[in-house]
């Protein structure tokens, strides 16, 4: 059984940072992308990044690019994403999320088979 769980989240000023884990299990999805959604209250589930570690491909959203830093483990069949210079507008519950075939639709929410449970993450003005 595959599973896809996610830390790291919290509560933090407006500048700071944090660092989300996403460690799966069941499955190794090395050769498939695993991403980062968010969603905030009342919105849709948008994408911020995504990796496919077997070929070094990386992508991310244009509203997080330049702050955000997803990256990999195989060893520990886990991602992570590093959040520098937090802003109020990145506050949402993120999630992990992996595919489960070869897809160049990294950025698509229906184009992925797993998901956690989300972790949430709070900027503070």
């Amino acid at each position: 059984q595959v599973q896809l769980v996610e830390s790291g989240g919290g509560l933090v000023q407006a500048g700071g940072s944090l660092r989300l884990s996403c460690a799966a299990s069941g499955r190794t999805f090395s050769t498939y992308n695993m991403g980062w959604f968010r969603q905030a209250p009342g919105k849709e589930r948008e994408f911020v990044a995504a990796i496919r570690r077997s070929v070094g491909s990386i992508y991310y959203a244009d509203r997080v690019k330049g702050r955000f830093t997803i990256s990999g483990d195989n060893a520990k069949n886990t991602v992570y994403l590093q959040m520098n210079s937090l802003k109020p507008e990145d506050t949402a519950v993120y999630y992990c999320a992996a595919q489960g075939v070869v897809s160049y639709q990294y950025a698509n929410v229906g184009a992925y088979d797993y998901w956690g449970q989300g972790t949430q993450v709070t900027v503070s003005s």
